[in-house]
C-alpha cells in the first residue's frame, strides 16, 4: 500500500528551518554592521598592517654623459643602516650580545672595533655605548625597530665592508641589522661644469638647476606602482604597473677641454685677484658648447662654480661690441674703403654733446688720425664712436636695426631658467612726434662701443661665431641626444639661426681686421705662434652697485675670437669681472684665451709615423751658431764627419764664426760674415758662451736670461754700439 506524504510535517520542518536561517541571518547582519560602526578602527588598523596599496615605486633618474661619454651626473647607491633591537628579543638571539653575566660578548666587541676601522672619527667605545643604549631603549613596551648604527649615510663599499663584521654578517632575523637603500644623485667629476650640468637635491632627486632641471621630464622617468600584502609575518611587493627609468642625456661638453678651461681661467682670476670668471669653448661648424666655465670667488678667497654668469648676467659688453658697430656700419655701405676712412682722434679725449669721450692711452697723447682697421686694432672708442655718430646721429633707430639684423639681440631661447635675452633699446618718440622719450644725444655714441646696450656672453660669442662660420649663425647647442640603453631615442639637430649675417665685403673686412687686432693689434696676447688666432679685445668700466661714481671701479675685461684664423674650428670668449687697476681685457682675458687655445690645438695635433724620432739613438748632433772651428774639434773628437776648408787654431782661442747644418749623415759647418766691431752682430741662434764672447770682445756689457740658444737680441743687428753699452740676450 502506497504511503500517504504528510504535508503538515513537511511545512512545520520548513518554517523550523526558515526561522533559523533568518535568525542566522540577522545574527550576521548584525555581526557586520558592529564591525562596520563600533569594531571600525581595529579592523582598519589590522588592515594596514597586512596589505598596503598604491606605493609608488621611484624610477631611476637617467644620466648626463659628456660627449665623450664620461658621466657628469648619475646615480649611486648610498644607505642608512639601522638596527631592530625587538627582532632580536623575538628571535631570542639576544646572546649575541650578552653573556650569562649580562656583560658584552666578545663578537660585540670585536663588532665595535670593526666599526671603528670603518667610521675612524668614532671610537669603538662609543660604538658599543650607543649599541647598547639602543638595546635598553624602550617605549610602551617595545623595543626600537630602527636604531641609527651610524647617523650618516654611508657609500656602498662602506656597507659591503659593515655586512662583513661579526653579528652584521647573520641574516636579519638573528642580527638584527638592516639597511635603507638610497639612490643619491652623483658628479663623479666633482664640480667640474656643475653651472651647466645643474643639479638636484640628493635624496629626492628633484631637479633646480642646469640641465638637471631643463631636460627633467627626460631624465626623472614614470613612477610605477606597487602594493604590499603580508603573507606570514613577511611583507613581499606585488607590482600593479612597472616603473620607467629615465633616458640618458648626451650632451655637448667635452672633459678634456673644460678641465682646460677651468684650470686656465682659475689661474688667472688668482693672478689678477678677480671676483668673477667666465670661458665658453664652442664648436663653429655646430654651435656645440664644448666648455662652459662660471668662477665665483667665495670669501675665503676659493673659486668655486657658482651662477651662470654666461648665461644669466645681461651687462655692458665694452669693446667686443664695437666689432657688431664696423660690421652695421660696413653692411650699410658707409664705409666702402677701410683704409681711406680716416678718424681724426685727436690727443684721446673728445668732446661729445657734452660729454667727454675718452681713449684708453689718453694720457700718452691718443692716437691722432686712424683708418677704421686701426681703429678696432688699438680699441678706439674715439674712433668708433664718431663713425657711428656721423652716419646715423639723424636716424639712431637705423644703427639699432643693423644690430638687431645681425643676430647679437636675438633670443637664444636656451632652455634654462637662468638664461636672460639681450637688451639692446630701440628710440622711441614721444606723443607729439618730434623729441626721444628714451634717447639722449650721448646715448648713440656710447652705445656704439659697448654702454647703454646688456647682452650676455653666451650672446656675444655667437655673433663672433657666425664671423667665423662664414656668416652662418647657429644656435648653441647643449645636448645632441637622448639614449636609452645606449640607443638613440632622438636627436637634437643643428639650428641655424641667420643663414648669413651681413654682406661677403662686410664678412671678409670685419675677419681681416679682427686676424690684426690680435696680430699688430692689442690682442697680441691671445695670439700663439704655432697657428693663426682672430678676436677682439675688451676693457669696460662696470657699474658698482648700479653707479659708475661710487669710488670703486669695477671692470668687465673681455676677449672675443676664434682659431684657427684660415679655417676656424672653436670660437672662444673669456670674460674677467674684477675691481681696480690693472686691468686689461687683451693682457688678462687674452691670456686665457690663449692658454685654451693652445691647450686645444695640442690636443689635436696629429703627427705622422715618419716624423717620429728616438731622441736619445740620434747618431748626428745638433750645432748651435757660433765658433765653428771649436764645433769641428769637438765633433771630430767624436768621429764625426765635417766639412770645411778654413784654417785657425781652436787651441790657441781663434774664432771661426759660422753655422752649421745637420743631416743624417754629416755636419755642414760654414762660415758667415761678421758685422764691422762697432756694429750690433747678429748672435740669434748661438750659444751662451760664444755670443757673451763674440759681445764682450766688441765691449758691451751682456745680460743674458733664460737658458739655451739665443733667441732675441735687445740691440738689433747692423745697429752702432758703443763701448760699456748694454745689451740683453733672452735664452730658451
Amino acid at each position: 500500500m502506497k504511503q500517504q506524504f504528510d504535508n503538515n510535517k513537511s511545512m512545520t520542518r520548513y518554517t523550523l528551518i526558515s526561522v533559523v536561517m533568518t535568525f542566522v541571518s540577522i545574527v550576521v547582519l548584525a555581526r557586520a554592521f558592529y564591525i562596520m560602526t563600533a569594531e571600525k578602527t581595529y579592523w582598519d588598523a589590522v588592515a594596514a598592517q597586512v596589505k598596503k596599496d598604491s606605493v609608488l615605486i621611484e624610477p631611476t633618474r637617467g644620466n648626463i654623459l659628456s660627449a665623450g661619454g664620461q658621466q657628469l651626473a648619475c646615480n649611486l647607491p648610498e644607505y642608512r643602516i639601522y638596527m631592530d633591537f625587538e627582532a632580536i628579543r623575538e628571535s631570542k638571539c639576544d646572546t649575541l650580545w650578552h653573556d650569562a653575566q649580562g656583560r658584552p660578548t666578545k663578537e660585540l666587541k670585536a663588532l665595535c672595533a670593526g666599526l671603528h676601522k670603518i667610521f675612524p672619527t668614532c671610537s669603538a667605545a662609543d660604538f658599543l655605548q650607543n649599541l647598547e643604549e639602543g638595546y635598553a631603549s624602550e617605549k610602551n613596551g617595545k623595543h626600537s625597530r630602527a636604531w641609527p648604527v651610524w647617523k650618516q649615510r654611508i657609500t656602498y663599499m662602506q656597507y659591503v665592508e659593515i655586512k662583513k663584521l661579526p653579528i652584521f654578517k647573520l641574516r636579519q632575523g638573528l642580527s638584527g641589522f638592516y639597511a635603507n637603500k638610497l639612490m643619491i644623485r652623483n658628479r663623479p667629476y666633482g664640480p667640474m661644469a656643475a653651472s651647466i650640468v645643474g643639479a638636484a637635491y640628493k635624496e629626492t632627486g628633484k631637479a633646480y638647476s642646469g640641465i638637471e632641471l631643463a631636460y627633467d621630464t627626460v631624465l626623472a622617468g614614470t613612477p610605477g606602482i606597487k602594493h604590499r600584502r603580508k603573507v606570514l609575518n613577511k611583507f613581499i611587493n606585488i607590482s600593479d604597473t612597472a616603473a620607467i627609468d629615465g633616458e640618458d642625456i648626451v650632451t655637448t661638453i667635452d672633459v678634456s677641454i673644460q678641465d682646460l678651461a677651468e684650470r686656465a681661467l682659475k689661474k688667472e682670476l688668482i693672478k689678477d685677484n678677480a671676483y668673477t670668471g667666465v670661458a665658453i669653448v664652442m664648436e663653429v661648424e655646430t654651435g656645440d658648447i664644448k666648455a662652459m666655465v662660471n668662477l665665483d670667488r667665495d670669501t675665503t678667497g676659493v673659486y668655486h662654480e657658482g651662477r651662470n654668469h654666461a648665461i644669466a648676467d645681461l651687462l655692458e659688453p665694452g669693446s667686443v661690441f664695437k666689432t657688431a658697430s664696423i660690421i652695421t656700419a660696413l653692411e650699410d655701405g658707409f664705409i666702402p674703403d677701410t683704409a681711406n676712412c680716416i678718424v681724426d682722434t685727436g690727443c684721446g679725449i673728445l668732446e661729445m654733446h657734452g660729454a667727454k669721450m675718452r681713449d684708453h692711452n689718453w694720457h700718452n697723447g691718443g692716437y691722432g688720425k686712424i683708418n677704421v682697421s686701426r681703429i678696432l686694432q688699438v680699441s678706439s672708442n674715439i674712433g668708433v664712436s664718431v663713425l657711428i655718430d656721423k652716419f646715423y646721429g639723424k636716424n639712431p633707430e637705423k644703427f639699432v636695426e643693423g644690430i638687431h639684423r645681425l643676430g647679437l639681440a636675438t633670443d637664444l631661447k636656451l632652455p634654462f631658467n637662468e638664461y636672460k635675452a639681450p637688451r639692446i633699446r630701440f628710440p622711441k618718440k614721444d606723443k607729439t612726434g618730434r623729441y626721444w622719450s628714451n634717447w639722449s644725444k650721448t646715448a648713440l655714441p656710447w652705445m656704439s662701443i659697448g654702454y647703454e646696450t646688456q647682452v650676455p656672453p653666451i650672446s656675444t660669442l655667437t655673433l663672433y661665431n657666425a664671423i667665423a662660420n662664414g656668416g652662418k649663425m647657429v644656435k648653441p647647442r647643449f645636448v645632441t641626444r637622448v639614449e636609452r640603453d645606449g640607443e638613440v631615442i632622438r636627436e637634437y639637430p643643428v639650428e641655424v639661426i641667420k643663414e648669413q649675417i651681413c654682406h661677403k665685403y662686410a664678412l671678409e673686412t670685419i675677419q681681416d681686421i679682427l686676424f690684426k687686432v690680435v696680430h699688430e693689434g692689442l690682442g697680441k696676447t691671445a695670439g700663439s705662434r704655432a697657428f693663426n688666432v682672430s678676436g677682439k679685445t675688451g676693457t669696460a668700466q662696470k657699474a658698482h652697485n648700479g653707479s659708475y661714481k661710487s669710488g670703486i671701479v669695477d671692470y668687465l675685461l673681455s676677449f672675443c675670437g676664434y682659431f684657427p684664423s684660415e679655417k676656424p674650428k672653436y670660437s672662444c670668449i673669456v670674460c674677467i669681472q674684477k675691481s681696480g687697476l690693472p686691468a686689461s681685457g687683451g693682457q688678462m682675458s687674452g691670456k686665457v684665451f690663449h692658454d685654451i687655445a693652445e691647450g686645444i690645438m695640442a690636443k689635436n695635433i696629429r703627427y705622422p709615423s715618419k716624423a717620429a724620432k728616438d731622441e736619445l739613438s740620434r747618431f748626428v748632433p745638433d750645432v748651435k751658431r757660433g765658433n765653428i772651428l771649436a764645433a769641428d774639434y769637438v765633433l771630430s773628437k767624436l768621429g764625426m764627419k765635417t766639412t770645411g776648408g778654413w784654417n785657425g787654431s781652436y787651441a790657441n782661442g781663434n774664432p771661426i764664426w759660422g753655422s752649421a747644418k745637420t743631416d743624417d749623415k754629416e755636419v755642414k759647418l760654414e762660415k758667415t760674415p761678421v758685422t764691422a766691431k762697432n756694429q750690433m752682430p747678429d748672435v740669434i741662434g748661438m750659444g751662451a758662451r760664444d755670443a757673451v764672447f763674440m759681445l764682450e770682445s766688441r765691449g758691451m756689457k751682456v745680460i743674458i736670461k733664460g737658458r739655451g740658444r739665443v733667441m732675441q737680441q735687445s740691440v738689433a743687428e747692423g745697429q752702432p754700439i758703443k763701448k760699456n753699452q748694454k745689451v740683453e740676450l733672452t735664452l730658451n
